[in-house]
C-alpha cells in the first residue's frame, strides 16, 4: 500500500479520535498502568478486521473529498 502524504495532511484530530474509540475496547491496561504506562492491545477478530477495513476505506474517501481530488490524474489542455 502506498502512503499518500497529501491525504495525511488533511487528517484531523476528530478522525484520529474516531479510530482510537473504535479500538478502545481491545486495550487492556497492566495492573501497574498508573505507574508504568504499560498496556497491551488484544487481538482483533475477523469481524473487527472487516469493520476496520470499512472504516479505513471511508476515511480515505473523506480525506480525498477534503483534498478535492478523486485520485485520477487531470489532463491539461494546450
Amino acid at each position: 500500500m502506498k502512503l499518500r502524504l497529501d491525504l495525511l495532511e488533511k487528517l484531523t484530530a476528530e478522525d484520529i479520535r474516531e479510530e482510537v474509540l473504535a479500538n478502545n475496547h481491545r486495550y487492556k491496561s497492566e495492573p501497574l498502568f498508573s505507574k508504568t504506562g504499560v498496556g497491551s492491545l488484544s487481538s482483533a477478530s475477523i469481524e473487527e478486521r472487516a469493520k476496520e477495513e470499512a472504516r479505513n476505506t471511508a476515511l480515505i474517501q473523506r480525506l480525498k473529498r477534503r483534498a478535492g481530488t478523486t485520485g485520477k490524474s487531470r489532463k491539461t489542455r494546450n
